[in-house]
């Protein structure tokens, strides 16, 4: 038995695909696996099929003809054909996360491309398709022409292949939001955006931290549940940083929005605290509330956290509200007037 890729039109009519299908089942191919590209021209029937070896492509091509189908595409296929296209596009999704500079290799093994031409020039006009010829921007400049003689593209194809266009692009914009922080005694630190899967990172980090560091982050004393937690790395409207030491996640920073205020928090591991990395980020913080508009933000910590009240002393805080042992600061936004006095909602 030998492996053929068949694409076929037929009528978008009620049984043609049936009738299709027992035309090849005549001649015993046993169809593997199937797609369906609705065209203007009818529907693309897409088949992975496991032919007897006596069959050759004219063969095919005959049972095709006498199962109502027209503008036939017959080639041999691999056995990596045999994994479904959703399992191909998250692997080539997979591994544009891990190389950035893969988008062109990905689109090749996508689309089953001859060949990927890249060009410094940005897109001029829209991306498009015509039966051979997609052209994409390319995220990081320039844009792509893919070139394939047979078969026709389909718009399911160039949708697909824009889905890859636009993870690539924000995996850029993610890799570019990524600096590299120097301490004062020369150690080298990534800060970066927080992502869903630092979930776990990010989980370990509160594990190694003393009831002490998370008394001072969680004015409850307790780490937030799985569910919190995954709201704190994505926060709606908000920010969240994580700072990374090779693959260890070793703090964090959140900005928490609720209308124009932003609540402010960080948590640092034990052992590198009093390095400047919560300053740091803190900063970077104020610098993103400046950007989106925020009028102010506002910090709780406990009153004899004495660290935490100087950096945020450094960093302009306006406002001090105490109640008990809890004290909210507030840090006016360059550029924005100040609230008040009022105390903010603690969320």
């Amino acid at each position: 038995m030998a492996l053929w890729r068949i694409r076929a039109t037929v009528d978008d009519r009620p049984g043609y695909l049936s009738v299709l299908t027992a035309s090849l089942a005549l001649r015993s191919v046993n169809i593997l696996a199937v797609q369906v590209h609705t065209t203007e021209a009818g529907v693309v029937d897409e088949f992975l099929v496991d032919a007897p070896d006596a069959l050759t492509e004219a063969d095919l091509h005959g049972a095709v003809a006498r199962g109502r189908g027209r503008d036939a595409f017959v080639a041999r296929a691999e056995a990596e054909a045999l994994a479904d296209q959703p399992t191909r596009a998250l692997a080539l999704a997979g591994r544009l996360v891990h190389d950035l500079d893969a988008l062109g290799e990905a689109l090749v093994a996508l689309l089953d491309a001859a060949e990927v031409r890249w060009r410094p020039e940005p897109l001029t006009g829209r991306p498009g398709y015509d039966e051979s010829r997609m052209t994409l921007a390319d995220p990081a400049g320039g844009s792509y022409e893919v070139l394939r003689s047979r078969p026709a593209f389909t718009p399911a194809e160039f949708a697909r292949a824009q889905a890859l266009v636009e993870l690539s692009g924000t995996m850029l914009r993610h890799h570019q939001e990524q600096t590299t922080l120097l301490l004062p005694d020369g150690a080298e630190l990534i800060v970066r955006p927080a992502a869903a899967e630092d979930t776990d990172a990010v989980r370990d980090l509160h594990a190694r931290c003393s009831a002490t560091t998370i008394a001072s982050r969680y004015l409850g004393g307790v780490a937030p549940t799985d569910a919190r937690m995954a709201r704190l790395l994505q926060p709606t409207g908000g920010r969240t940083l994580v700072v990374t030491s090779g693959s260890t996640i070793v703090a964090t920073a959140s900005l928490l929005a609720e209308g124009d205020l932003g609540e402010i928090a960080i948590l640092v591991e034990d052992s590198w605290q009093r390095r400047g990395i919560g300053t740091a980020l803190l900063r970077r913080l104020m610098a993103y509330a400046e950007r989106s508009r925020f009028a102010a933000l506002v910090a709780h910590t406990a009153a004899d956290n004495v660290a935490m009240l100087r950096t945020l002393k450094r960093l302009g805080a306006g406002s001090t509200d105490r109640d008990g042992s809890l004290v909210t600061v507030t840090l006016p936004v360059p550029g924005r007037d100040s609230v008040g006095d009022e105390a903010p909602a603690n969320f």
